[in-house]
């Protein structure tokens, strides 16, 4: 059985994760008078490159010679994920704002709106649809249909759905909670990095520099994250990433706001 706790922080993460983005992009819209245009340019940046491309690439190397012992040791995983990370969302960041977005108005709320596009679907996507998910499947774990599902399910996958249920069974309401509080953390560090993206794209000169500042930021909180997952614990975790989060979108907002 799947604690009621737990099923209600899901519930909770659920709504906020999908709600949080779409407020947000809402609220620039109808107080800033904000096309949806940059809104939507991060959103489908987010999905094309960190959801379509960069999984291709993974699908190569991790399953080719180096795949094993990449994964086999924390320290390749770690720069391996970090690399490719940053790689392909800073490449479609620049990309995006220096040619689909060359027509949008040089502000502040122009760099913003495109952070909460791509940070904003990518907790939505990752966080708030996984939510549901995981809801109707305990939902069906706690009506006891879990053994007919099994039953249902190709032999090859059963292991997998059975770890998926176990999985559910022992997540304490908390680490839900603590979920959500990891995506407010990814948020707000795309929407730091899309400022000083954006600040290069449209400065240019001396302000080129921030293109590998961000490349740089994101390689470094992502490959962090996954070594310290292994040596401390959860809460360090989301702790140290959230300070890190807080740390860039400060960078960004003030490089934007101290230009020249």
């Amino acid at each position: 059985m799947v604690p009621f706790a737990s099923i209600v922080s899901m519930a909770v993460a659920a709504v906020v994760g999908i709600a949080t983005p779409i407020l947000l992009g809402w609220w620039l819209v109808k107080k800033y008078q904000m096309r949806t245009t940059p809104i939507m340019v991060g959103a489908g940046v987010f999905v094309i490159f960190a959801l379509v491309l960069e999984p291709i690439v993974h699908q190569i190397v991790l399953k080719g010679p180096s795949g094993a012992t990449i994964q086999g040791n924390i320290w390749y995983y770690a720069l391996y994920g970090g690399l490719m990370a940053a790689l392909f969302e800073e490449s479609g960041r620049f990309l995006a704002m220096k040619y689909v977005l060359k027509k949008e108005p040089d502000g502040l709320l122009t760099g913003v709106s495109y952070g909460i596009g791509h940070g904003g679907t990518e907790m939505l996507m990752i966080f708030g649809l996984s939510m549901i998910s995981n809801l109707v499947v305990s939902a069906l774990i706690n009506s006891g249909q879990a053994d007919t599902i099994l039953a249902s399910v190709p032999a090859e996958a059963k292991a997998q759905a059975e770890a998926q249920f176990a999985q559910l069974e022992s997540l304490s309401a908390g680490t839900l909670l603590l979920g959500l509080w990891e995506r407010i953390s990814a948020l707000i560090l795309q929407i730091g990095l899309s400022l000083m993206v954006w600040t290069a794209v449209r400065r240019g000169g001396k302000w080129l520099w921030l293109l590998a500042a961000a490349f740089m930021l994101h390689f470094v909180v992502d490959a962090v994250a996954v070594i310290l997952s292994k040596s401390v614990s959860t809460w360090a975790v989301e702790i140290v990433i959230f300070a890190m989060a807080l740390a860039v979108g400060s960078i960004g907002l003030n490089l934007y706001r101290s230009r020249s």
